[in-house]
């Protein structure tokens, strides 16, 4: 391909491949080397994996922080060291016999993990100790105190119960282990339990519906470029504002901003640019140039400023 790849590509990852894979695969395909994605998600699972392409690899962070959505599979009657069904299945072995667990039992347990709590991540997992990944000190039976993170489930239910495999649908704040919730659920239930499968359908404003097969990215990386997400469209749920000639270059030096560097209402190509309402103070905007060029995030203060905390330019 030539010329600039900016923005996001989100891509239907399938099982098989590794987060990282799928980087590697879009910087063949679309030539350029700034390729990172917004959330890993396991080589088992599937869905919804967002790409940042070129200047959007500085969106990389703020985009990461967003709430994900996923159905997940969990295999009732047997738990495993890494939370999942991974080497179950790449040798073929049979699922464990369905434990005597009703429906009712599963929904009582599942109400301590709605809301906050603290969640352990599972060993086998790219969080670090002491610098070192989990996972590795894992493979080697080495003692990994992994400390509990704070966590948000803002919905879960139960899709369906099926000779003990359990269907769950949810939608969590960034960071949730879905395969920690399916080990702690079967701890819970005294039966055991691990993820057999798992597919993200949404991870903040990307959803499947815009995603694009990973086999089109590597055959027809020119047809997949084109439905990526300009740098304009992404983090549609922060305000934006439009700046002047002045506050442009004052943004792309990350020099804070004053109401006199803002446009008067209505000037230029202003996308959905509205007053902003500093009674909300601290929050981000989304800083644009006259010609409709985004130029970064900025934090808006209780004091009027704007301080740029991302420069795309």
């Amino acid at each position: 391909m030539n010329g600039r790849v900016d923005g996001v590509l989100v891509i239907d990852k399938p099982a098989g491949p590794t987060s990282h894979d799928v980087v590697a695969v879009a910087r063949r395909a679309l030539r350029e080397k700034r390729v990172g994605h917004t959330g890993t998600l396991d080589p088992l699972a599937t869905g919804v994996l967002p790409l940042v392409l070129g200047r959007a690899t500085r969106l990389a962070t703020f985009l990461s922080a967003t709430e994900k959505e996923y159905e997940a599979d969990v295999r009732l009657g047997a738990s495993t060291a890494t939370y999942d069904a991974a080497d179950r299945l790449a040798h073929g072995g049979l699922p464990p016999a369905a434990p005597d667990v009703t429906r009712e039992q599963i929904e009582r347990a599942l109400v301590q993990y709605r809301g906050e709590f603290d969640q352990t991540p599972p060993p086998f997992s790219a969080k670090k100790i002491a610098g070192v990944p989990a996972y590795q000190l894992a493979r080697k039976d080495a003692p990994a105190a992994l400390k509990a993170v704070r966590v948000t489930v803002h919905a879960l239910e139960i899709l369906a119960l099926d000779d003990g495999l359990l269907r769950l649908r949810m939608r969590t704040s960034a960071g949730f282990y879905v395969r920690s919730l399916a080990h702690d659920l079967g701890a819970q239930l005294g039966c055991g339990a691990h993820l057999e499968g798992l597919r993200r359908t949404r991870a903040g404003s990307f959803g499947l519906d815009a995603a694009v097969p990973l086999d089109e990215l590597a055959e027809r990386p020119e047809t997949a470029a084109a439905k990526r997400i300009p740098l304009e469209r992404l983090a549609p749920e922060l305000p934006a504002v439009v700046l002047n000639e002045r506050g442009s270059r004052r943004a792309s030096h990350g020099n804070p901003l004053a109401l006199n560097d803002l446009a008067q209402m209505g000037s230029g190509p202003v996308f959905d640019a509205r007053p902003l309402d500093w009674g909300q103070a601290p929050f981000r905007v989304r800083l644009f140039d006259a010609g409709g060029r985004l130029i970064g995030i900025a934090e808006a203060g209780a004091d009027r400023v704007l301080r740029p905390s991302i420069v795309l330019v």
